[in-house]
């Protein structure tokens, strides 16, 4: 019996325009086989175990011929396992996905299609672009220029399609475009038509170049535009100036460096994304339990010793809880303690665990805690916090007559970027660098010396690039180490690095408001 194949469309290049069930087909997945077009965000999906399998095409670099690919989904199926083609677009327009299920089909080997929102429909959209209008267009072709358009045998009719439809959407057009510019011209398209030729559609390096039909071709050249780009012809280009709002996005274009935990990066990765960056994820730090669970358990186990559980971020309640789990114990054993949370962050996080803080300081650093907890003299209070905490809280609450027991909840560990940020620093490929902790901006220094860079090489390749902390702490680490600090979040929260982001690098405060 073999196994399941699925032709899942991986969308135009957007993670998020990926659809539920190609996510759920990702997650079920023994084996991915996917394209260059494919975002390898998307493989965040698949459980740990899964295979991937890369199987790229792009132009002169061929990592599997077609034949090729289809052997290899004969022979996963064969072994009986859930394998997922994942292809840019969608699998039946233009990917050759009819023929891999033909393969399938004839080897008798289960498969289904699971299909994509298309490019050509998409980058437009993205663009500002409608492919039909009530007003404009009414009709719209979706066509290859793969095909080289002088051969006799080419099988568009490029003079009777340029009369005939209203939108011309053309895929892989960038090599032929100008051959293709004139015979629609000489089939009777008018040449000062608006057209666009549209890269890297819905992700942040989008670009747009704009034109009319006779004059395409030279201003996609002279804007040194490559594949892959999908090319717009029609009077609906003409509503791009109105209906833009993809890429003026008021961080639009920026790189901008996250170097935050991979499982805490998500909120600011995709707040970025939605204001126009393009973030790229380095997550220098990590977090593990303790390696000495028993003094944790031990607070736990005694619960009923303390006045107040102070909770310093979202991490801390995390492994608290699950400590708490552990023990079979719930948030009730918590009922008649005072719960403190550091910031917004920390009391959500705690709240979902059942716990409701009734103190959140107005700032959100050590010293506010201290000056508006108010009287804790006598107080018995239980700290749980990583094992790199600062000492101000300790001392402070303890200078006020609080009893502190603090215990390590968990660990802050290297992380595993798996980026070359190196690379990209040294080609000035980077616009900003985040930091959330101290620890970031250590770890991140500790990174970059690993490549073999010396302090003053990193501080060199920071050079220009500009630095954003999530708060004063932070900045005050970064100066440590050197670093130029420009933006310094007011809020010492993720939504408050974004606002001082766009404040800093958008538009004015008041769109900020609005936008953040």
């Amino acid at each position: 019996m073999g196994g399941l194949v699925s032709l899942v469309g991986a969308g135009p290049g957007d993670p998020g325009l990926i659809t539920v069930k190609g996510m759920q087909r990702l997650q079920q997945a023994d084996v991915v086989v996917y394209d260059y077009l494919a975002n390898d965000e998307l493989l965040a999906y698949c459980t740990p175990g899964a295979e991937r399998r890369y199987v790229g095409k792009q132009a002169g670099a061929h990592s599997m011929t077609q034949d090729e690919i289809n052997d290899l989904l004969l022979d996963l199926g064969r072994q009986g396992k859930h394998v997922v083609r994942l292809k840019g677009g969608d699998p039946f327009v233009f990917g050759r996905g009819g023929e891999e299920a033909e393969s399938l089909e004839a080897a008798g080997i289960p498969w289904e299609v699971v299909p994509g929102i298309s490019s050509g429909i998409a980058a437009p959209a993205y663009a500002g672009i409608p492919v039909t209008h009530r007003d404009w267009a009414s009709s719209v072709v979706f066509v290859t220029g793969h095909q080289d358009p002088t051969r006799e045998t080419a099988r568009v009719d490029w003079a009777t399609l340029g009369r005939s439809t209203d939108t011309i959407v053309l895929y892989m057009g960038v090599g032929t475009l100008d051959v293709i510019a004139e015979r629609l011209v000489a089939g009777g398209r008018d040449p000062s038509t608006p057209a666009a030729v549209i890269r890297w559609g819905t992700l942040p390096a989008q670009e747009t170049v704009m034109g009319s039909l006779a004059t395409i071709a030279s201003e996609m050249a002279a804007a040194w535009l490559r594949p892959p780009a999908v090319v717009v012809i029609g009077d609906v280009v003409r509503l791009r100036d109105r209906l833009r709002w993809f890429d003026n996005a008021p961080l639009w274009g920026k790189r901008i460096v996250v170097t935050r935990a991979r499982e805490q990066a998500s909120v600011l990765t995709e707040r970025l994304r939605e204001l126009g960056a393009e973030p790229i994820e380095y997550p220098v730090i990590g977090f593990a339990p303790p390696e000495d669970l028993r003094p944790l358990d031990d607070s736990v186990a005694n619960l009923g010793r303390y006045d107040w559980v102070i909770f310093t971020s979202a991490n801390g309640v995390r492994y608290f809880v699950e400590r708490l789990t552990a023990a079979r114990q719930t948030s009730s054993a918590l009922r008649d303690i005072r719960i403190g949370a550091i910031g917004p962050a920390t009391a959500a996080a705690a709240l979902a665990a059942g716990l409701q803080a009734s103190f959140v300081p107005d700032e959100f650093v050590a010293e506010a805690v201290v000056a508006q907890i108010g009287e804790v003299a006598g107080r018995r209070i239980l700290l749980p916090r990583a094992d790199i905490a600062r000492e101000a809280l300790v001392a402070g609450l303890e200078a006020k007559g609080a009893v502190v027991d603090q215990v390590v909840a968990y660990r802050t560990v290297l992380g595993e970027p798996g980026v070359d940020v190196v690379r990209m620093l040294r080609d000035r490929a980077i616009d900003v660098v985040t930091f959330t902790s101290s620890s970031t901006v250590k770890n991140f220094f500790v990174r970059l010396q690993e490549s073999g860079l010396l302090p003053d090489e990193v501080r060199r390749l920071l050079d220009g690039v500009t630095i954003a902390t999530i708060g004063p702490i932070t900045a005050g680490t970064a100066r440590d180490y050197g670093l130029k600090v420009a933006i310094e979040a007011e809020q010492y929260t993720i939504p408050g690095l974004v606002a001082a982001l766009v404040q800093a690098l958008g538009p004015s405060s008041v769109e900020v408001e609005r936008i953040v």
